[in-house]
């Protein structure tokens, strides 16, 4: 059974470092292997320029896959990113962008997943992210 985005914000709240607290990050839908996550426009993440930093973006991005993946597992357990690729395509400036982390493989030991970061104001692609994790509970 999928978790609601309530007990998911609650994973959040009580998981997550003060900093990535900070990026503001909320669950907006769950799915049996998918999480999608909001974070919102600041200034404060912003660089010179006024473009959303790559920093913002690859921590939402690894936050998203630990709640798509705790999602899918049904709870919360230890885990450890093993491995993240970005690949930025585009500037977010001024727009709250959608994260949508997708498991693309749940074993008992390791997961795998596909990240999209899509500026919502326009709809358009910013980033995509590959990550792998260990499952170490």
């Amino acid at each position: 059974m999928t978790m609601t985005t309530a007990e998911a914000d609650k994973i959040l709240s009580d998981n997550f470092a003060p900093w990535v607290l900070a990026l503001g990050l909320s669950v907006q839908a769950l799915g049996e292997d998918r999480a999608i996550l909001r974070l919102p426009w600041s200034q404060q993440l912003a660089r010179e320029g006024g473009a959303l930093s790559g920093q913002a973006l690859m921590a939402a991005a690894d936050t998203a896959a630990v709640i798509a993946v705790s999602s899918a597992r049904g709870a919360y357990g230890p885990m450890t990113t093993v491995q993240q690729s970005t690949s930025f395509q585009r500037a977010v400036a001024d727009s709250d962008v959608l994260i949508q982390a997708v498991l693309t493989k749940l074993g008992r030991r390791m997961a795998f997943a596909d990240i999209t970061m899509t500026a919502e104001r326009t709809g358009e692609l910013a980033a995509r992210a590959g990550t792998v994790y260990a499952l170490l509970g």
